[in-house]
């Protein structure tokens, strides 16, 4: 008999000076995506691509103990105003190098060579796990489908960030 599924905490933050919550089809699907995995939504906002506005949303969310994950879609591109990277990145006790890098190699296969145009990043901060995903909502589910679902799923061996995360695991980083 396998051991349940440990459901997680997970905010939703998309950044974008255009979307809105009727229009935000990426931040749905990742609302979507996390609700069929059977994890909680902690919280779900949408802010303009500026970097300290960014910053605030990702520090409040990694100072509240209730919350697990953060997901990110929007601005990891290199045009106008994208700034995620510069945002996020000075957030974080240590980067998941890994991340960007898988998810480049199976954004290959489905976009070809404008995948190194993504400056989608990961990393921990207070045991609280981040994902910079880029705005497409195809980027996303290619990055839910192949990665974050497996390593957001306590259950997924050999390691996974889910047991990282959660508190009575005890294993804190």
């Amino acid at each position: 008999m396998s051991e349940p599924m440990l459901p997680l905490s997970i905010a939703v933050l998309t950044i974008s000076d255009t979307r809105t919550e009727e229009t935000d089809r990426s931040g749905q699907a990742l609302v979507g995506c996390l609700a069929d995995a059977g994890h909680r939504l902690a919280d779900k906002r949408i802010v303009p691509d500026d970097i300290y506005r960014i910053r605030a949303v990702v520090a409040e969310w990694i100072a509240d103990p209730a919350i697990q994950v953060v997901l990110t879609t929007g601005g990891t591109g290199f045009t106008g105003r994208d700034s995620t990277p510069e945002a996020v990145g000075v957030l974080f006790d240590k980067e998941i190098e890994g991340f960007g890098e898988l998810f480049r190699q199976l954004s290959w296969q489905e976009i070809g060579s404008s995948t190194v145009q993504s400056r989608c990043l990961g990393g921990l901060a207070n045991a609280t796990v981040i994902f910079c995903l880029p705005g497409s909502t195809g980027a996303c589910r290619t990055a839910w489908n192949g990665i974050l679902a497996e390593q957001l799923d306590s259950r997924h061996k050999p390691c996974n960030f889910a047991n990282l995360v959660i508190p009575e695991r005890g294993q804190h980083v």
